[in-house]
């Protein structure tokens, strides 16, 4: 289990959400559902799937919780006898702690443009204190809505010093997610191993076509008739991290490469949204280079 913050949210954030995966064994639910009922918990929505051939069961609950608070530290010992029980990886978290995220960005504003977009009028259930670059060029967009915009210049000589003060940074400012809206940058893998699974990005191919750099082109070049978007969690393995998200739309012999790029920041924009709310909301279990994700 990988809980960032330890917080007693107040009543009005009652409800409670627990993600678990573990061997798939009999009577899993009716034993979790029971878990809940004696802590006065209503359950409110119930997700879960049986890989076929793993045989791995994974669930997602959002309950809420009537009487008075109940400290998160208090349900995690609580139910940590019932996990070790069942040899399961898990979390539970409170539906009214929002994710603290850090942006990432090179030069391009859509990404950047449309996550701020959609925060600033309540879609997401996080916090965006500060947005890192490599470059300049995207402080007046953050200025515009009121977040932090640091500049970290990176050459091939001081990576390794940059990436110690960004992480002073994200540590100082208690980051449990970073956002990659087309940060133009490879990241080290001590840099990943530290945020293993909390660092979400996005890929302008339709996995796992066209990897590395200049997808648009790749596929040009070899005359598609679909192109994609593709946000996952970053690994070691460039752009082979588990997929959250895809999506795609169609393109003929008429368009040149310029109409690929307009269409595919569509795409890039939505593709990504739509991965940052279910990590924020908790709906993603990492199952190995795969993702289970209960929308």
């Amino acid at each position: 289990m990988n809980l960032e913050r330890t917080v007693t949210p107040d009543k009005s954030q009652q409800n409670v959400i627990l993600l678990l995966s573990c061997p798939d064994r009999a009577g899993l639910v009716s034993r979790i559902s029971h878990f809940v009922f004696q802590r006065g918990g209503n359950i409110l929505d119930l997700d879960e799937h049986v890989d076929p051939v793993e045989k791995i069961f994974f669930v997602r609950i959002l309950w809420s919780i009537e009487k008075e608070s109940i400290p998160l530290s208090e349900l995690e010992d609580a139910f940590r006898p019932l996990a070790e029980e069942f040899c399961a990886s898990w979390k539970i978290c409170f539906t009214g702690l929002k994710t603290r995220i850090a942006i990432f960005v090179s030069r391009y504003d859509h990404c950047l443009l449309e996550i701020l977009w959609r925060n600033s009028i309540g879609e997401f259930a996080v916090d965006i204190p500060l947005v890192i670059s490599n470059h300049n060029d995207l402080a007046p967009l953050a200025a515009q809505y009121g977040i932090p915009f640091h500049v970290f210049p990176l050459s091939r000589d001081n990576k390794e010093t940059i990436e110690l003060q960004e992480v002073a940074l994200l540590e100082g400012n208690a980051i449990d997610t970073i956002v990659l809206a087309r940060y133009m940058q490879i990241l080290s893998p001590r840099f990943v191993e530290r945020y293993q699974h909390r660092i979400i990005n996005i890929h302008h191919s339709f996995l796992p076509a066209f990897v590395g750099s200049s997808p648009y082109r790749q596929a040009y070049e070899r005359g598609v008739k679909i192109i994609g978007a593709t946000s996952h969690y970053v690994t070691e393995d460039l752009d082979q991290g588990p997929i959250i998200a895809q999506d795609i739309i169609r393109v003929s012999h008429k368009d040149t490469l310029d109409d690929l790029v307009r269409k595919g920041r569509d795409l890039e924009r939505f593709v990504l949204a739509k991965a940052l709310r279910f990590h924020a909301e908790h709906r993603i279990l990492v199952n190995g280079k795969k993702t289970v994700v209960f929308d």
